[in-house]
């Protein structure tokens, strides 16, 4: 007989982790496309850096262009509802009670 070891394949999931409690502060530039981390694994917050595609491949990054150079306060929980954009969502106690890097428990 011939024994066989399988290995399960890495779980993944389409729900994203908490990568910070707080928001970003970055310049967005008139015309240049960003791509926002939807999956909180990026190691270059908030903005994709790829690792969705072996942590998180259900997850794609979003896409988009700014309209006008200014100021603007991106998401690092991943929990907003105005995605990229921070809508406060952080301050909740299931935000900041959770641990990095983890699916958040509403």
């Amino acid at each position: 007989f011939v024994l066989v070891h399988t290995f399960p394949k890495k779980r993944s999931s389409a729900q994203p982790v908490i990568s910070a409690k707080h928001p970003f502060q970055v310049e967005l530039k008139q015309g240049k496309g960003y791509a926002w981390c939807a999956c909180g694994h990026s190691q270059k917050q908030p903005f994709c850096d790829g690792s969705h595609k072996r942590n998180a491949p259900k997850i794609s990054p979003l896409r988009f262009k700014a309209e006008e150079t200014k100021e603007a306060w991106l998401c690092g929980c991943k929990c907003t509802k105005n995605p990229p954009y921070c809508d406060g969502t952080h301050k909740e106690g299931f935000v900041q009670n959770a641990e990095l890097h983890s699916q958040p428990q509403k």
